[in-house]
């Protein structure tokens, strides 16, 4: 008996500094906590965009740097809806509203001539799956053996990634045909992914 007590003893203290470990540096700026990421993982992807909608342009001072200099800053959308908010599309913890997925199926920014060019990802998409980075970059990165790419319109929204420790989970993007959706646990931000192959 005295052995058991001991270790459920010994498994709790152990639980207790995985659960920390697993939040270390994972705390939003001052004032946001826990209103994006941070650990929290969405229940569900987005919804399917109502209507299409126009981006809103960015303000030259919001906005971060971006990789595609032929894109005026006025032309790209922003996604700070709160002066703490990050300047890329992020999914709020309080109500899993995904924040910058309302362009809609007309967006030619995620059009692809073949969708689906290399099969579907064939391993777990949702919330039930976390990820790690295993290595790489916005152009190809990994999975348990499985590779991605970020779409070149995202690509200054995923700055800020860990490529080779991240967690992510995997969503289907319902409007844009041949996309999913790769969220960042740490940041509660995402970006739209092109399954590769294996």
């Amino acid at each position: 008996m005295k052995s058991l007590v001991a270790f459920l003893g010994a498994l709790l203290v152990a639980t207790g500094a995985l659960a920390q470990h697993r939040n270390e540096g994972a705390e939003p700026p001052h004032g946001a906590a826990r209103e994006f990421g941070g650990g929290h993982i969405p229940a569900h992807g987005p919804p399917p965009a109502r209507a299409p909608r126009a981006p809103v342009p960015a303000t030259p001072r919001a906005a971060p740097a971006r990789v595609e200099p032929s894109v005026p800053e006025t032309q790209r959308p922003t996604f700070r809806d709160r002066p703490e908010h990050p300047e890329a599309p992020h999914v709020h913890s309080r109500n899993d509203e995904w924040v910058g997925h309302t362009t809609g199926r007309a967006d030619p920014h995620y059009r692809l001539d073949r969708p689906w060019a290399h099969g579907r990802f064939p391993g777990r998409v949702g919330p039930r799956h976390v990820w790690r980075l295993h290595g790489g970059g916005r152009d190809r990165f990994e999975i348990d053996g499985w590779f991605f790419s970020v779409a070149e319109w995202d690509w200054g929204y995923c700055a800020d990634w860990l490529w080779d420790s991240d967690d992510i989970v995997i969503y289907d993007d319902v409007d844009h045909v041949g996309w999913y959706l790769a969220y960042n646990v740490r940041l509660g931000t995402y970006v739209h992914v092109l399954y590769l192959g294996g």
